[in-house]
């Protein structure tokens, strides 16, 4: 079938319209946009419904341009359908302060889902709003009200299918068999080093076939929308599988130098841009023009959209009248509130209370949260439940009916061993709205999925790593499984929250902090060997991000100790031996880093003295400490393997080494004259 002239013309306007934008801009990638035009036009012309007038319909179908390299296309449709992303904006493209950065930024633009950049991180994000999808249409679907039944639709290319991170996270959605997500894959051969032959010559459909994906296949994507449609159609059909649809195109199509690396990441020169506007009936004169007719045609491309959503909010309206506690709890969770006196039901604990690891601590506020106070919690581990304490005890998996293994209302998921593609689905569905996901591994693997990690941060979205095994005193698994440098990354990430709690009550503070903050990402290093409940924690001091712990009475110790978890009780009888040498010893806890920075000058010298020295005590890297101390116990080297008592004796991490360096740095100071400051009044802390 040939394409209608207006479909056309809209794919033309399309093609010109991003060599315009990465021309002005002297940077970005103009042939995936031309390229992908004809799908993309399509996808959105007869599938995708979204709503200008209203970018948050929670069932609206998502978009997400997982080549997000390309994404003056998505910027583009995002124009030309009427949301906030006027011409002086992909005018600005790539320039400081713009709606269009160069790859596409939650949060920033209207209409974008999710964060994407770094190739894989979509698609997989993509898997997590499926998820979120059918979860939310089991949980509050009911017989003539399909309240979500939205598609998730992903424009994807060779270098996606390339990185890793893709395939665990495709491999888990085949098995959920996920039928609401639909990949359209732009196979046009082409990556930055040339023809996808030096590279990448596997068969992706037979790889999606084994996943438990239905494949398809259209031959040309340059011209053929029929047949692209066609195929959408079909894909829709298939309810109990993932589809991806391999279309062949032309990357740069137009261009001089169309099918080359050369349209790849380069605008297009001048004279090329000349001789495509010329081949496209545009004025070659002419710069940044749209049709008035592609402008209607999208602007009621739009309107249908607009009155889908009206049909939808009355369906909403008499479902809330007819089922008004499934109503109400739908309203509150879409609204982002939660519920009434959660904090309520966190544990608490005394110094009386039987020591106990963090992990396990971790699990308790789980159960205590997950099971009936915020049904909004939906979380899982990559093969590790049994290590992570993750699972709830009224916990049913998620998982599709037809295997007997759960259901697609249940909240707990089997990730496997599958680190990166857990944290970057959590990403999808923290994005979804309505769920607040959370997920477990060892601390040591967070940096295998960094990627997703960072993209939290980025994105604002509220995550929660359950990250357990976090220091050498996970012992006898040895240097390969113990962290030593990871929490130096995770508190020098903007916009993330590192919380290691030191006992029970610090623990339930660390997810009341962390739910609390619906825009931030948090780390919570839980330890496996068990830890004593500290006299004077409580949940609402974590909020404060380091207090004092020990004793409350002296305010001018001659010297002070700061630590985190595990350490914070060594650093406790590190104290007592100093005291009994006639040293007044402050010990401080620094659950989280963050939070205390964020609090006033006047409190962080209430709890560090100004004149006093510091001596910091963590099982991990000194490196960063130097921020918070004078002298620093802890990790410079690799760990070890061994009973993990012996593991913090061979590196001296122990309550006399602890008094010894106090002892030392008082000495120290009193010789030199002066105990620098740590917070000057006019800092980055100030």
């Amino acid at each position: 079938m040939v394409t209608s002239e207006i479909d056309q013309r809209c794919i033309d306007t399309i093609r010109v319209l991003a060599a315009d934008i990465t021309r002005g801009a002297n940077s970005g990638h103009p042939g995936a946009p031309m390229g992908c035009a004809p799908m993309a036009n399509t996808l959105f012309m007869n599938h995708v419904r979204v709503n200008p007038r209203n970018p948050d319909w929670p069932n609206r179908d998502r978009f997400l341009l997982s080549n997000g390299h390309a994404c003056a296309l998505q910027y583009i449709l995002l124009h030309l359908l009427g949301f906030k992303m006027s011409m002086d904006d992909l005018k600005n493209f790539r320039r400081v302060g713009s709606l269009t950065p160069g790859h596409p930024e939650r949060e920033l633009t209207e209409g974008i889902e999710v964060t994407t950049g770094p190739l894989g991180q979509g698609i997989s994000n993509a898997v997590g709003l499926a998820i979120a999808e059918q979860n939310m249409a089991a949980t509050f679907n009911k017989p003539n009200y399909p309240i979500f039944d939205n598609y998730t639709f992903v424009i994807l290319g060779d270098g996606c299918l390339q990185e890793g991170v893709q395939s665990e996270a495709c491999s888990l959605a085949g098995h959920l068999q996920l039928g609401k997500l639909i990949a359209l894959y732009d196979d046009n051969h082409i990556t930055i080093d040339g023809d996808t032959a030096v590279s990448f010559t596997e068969d992706v459909l037979k790889r999606f076939e084994a996943y438990g994906w239905h494949t398809q296949v259209v031959t040309d994507g340059d011209h053929n929308t029929d047949s692209i449609n066609q195929a959408i159609e079909n894909a829709k059909a298939v309810t109990d599988k993932p589809s991806i649809i391999k279309i062949f195109t032309t990357i740069g199509f137009g261009s001089k130098h169309q099918g080359e690396e050369k349209t790849h990441g380069s605008p297009l020169d001048p004279e090329d841009i000349k001789q495509l506007k010329q081949r496209f009936g545009f004025n070659p004169d002419e710069k940044y023009v749209i049709p008035p007719e592609v402008y209607e045609h999208y602007h009621e491309r739009a309107r249908q959209c607009d009155e889908i959503e009206k049909e939808w909010t009355k369906m909403l309206t008499n479902y809330v009248n007819e089922f008004p506690k499934e109503g109400a709890e739908l309203k509150r969770r879409l609204e982002g509130r939660l519920p009434e006196g959660w904090m309520n039901a966190l544990p608490r604990y005394t110094p009386k209370d039987a020591p106990t690891a963090t992990r396990k601590l971790s699990e308790a506020v789980i159960n205590a949260l997950a099971s009936e106070v915020i049904p909004e919690l939906i979380g899982g581990s990559a093969d590790l439940t049994g290590s992570n304490n993750t699972r709830w005890k009224s916990a049913v998996d998620f998982q599709p009916p037809s295997t007997n293994l759960g259901s697609y209302s249940g909240r707990y998921i089997r990730y496997g061993v599958r680190e990166h593609g857990m944290f970057a689905i959590m990403n999808g569905i923290a994005a979804y709205q309505g769920l607040i996901p959370f997920g477990g591994t060892f601390l040591n693997f967070l940096t295998y999925g960094w990627g997703a990690a960072r993209l939290s941060a980025l994105s604002h979205s509220r995550v929660i790593y359950v990250m357990t095994h976090d220091s050498i005193g996970l012992g006898e698994d040895g240097p390969t499984h113990q962290p030593i440098e990871t929490l130096s990354l995770t508190r020098a990430c903007p916009n993330m929250l590192t919380f290691r709690p030191a006992d029970g009550n610090e623990t339930s503070g660390a997810y009341m902090a962390a739910l609390k903050r619906d825009t931030i990402p948090s780390i919570l290093a839980l330890t496996r060997q068990n830890l004593p409940h500290l006299n004077g924690s409580s949940p609402e001091i974590v909020e404060k991000g380091g207090y004092v712990l020990e004793p409350l009475s002296d305010p001018n110790p001659d010297v002070t100790f700061v630590a985190t978890g595990s350490e914070v009780s060594i650093a406790a009888d590190g104290a007592d031996i100093a005291r009994k040498s006639g040293l007044k010893v402050r010990v401080v806890s620094m659950p989280c880093t963050e939070l205390f920075d964020e609090q006033s000058l006047q409190y962080r010298q209430s709890v560090f003295p100004r004149g006093v020295p510091v001596v910091a005590v963590e099982a991990l890297s000194t490196f960063g400490w130097q921020k918070y101390s004078h002298a620093q116990v802890g990790m410079t080297t690799f760990g070890s393997s061994g009973e993990y008592k012996e593991v913090y004796a061979h590196f001296k991490i122990t309550p006399q080494h602890v008094a010894d360096m106090g002892r030392d740095a008082v000495q120290y100071f009193k010789n030199y004259g002066s105990v620098p400051d740590l917070f000057p009044q006019f800092g980055p802390c100030a």
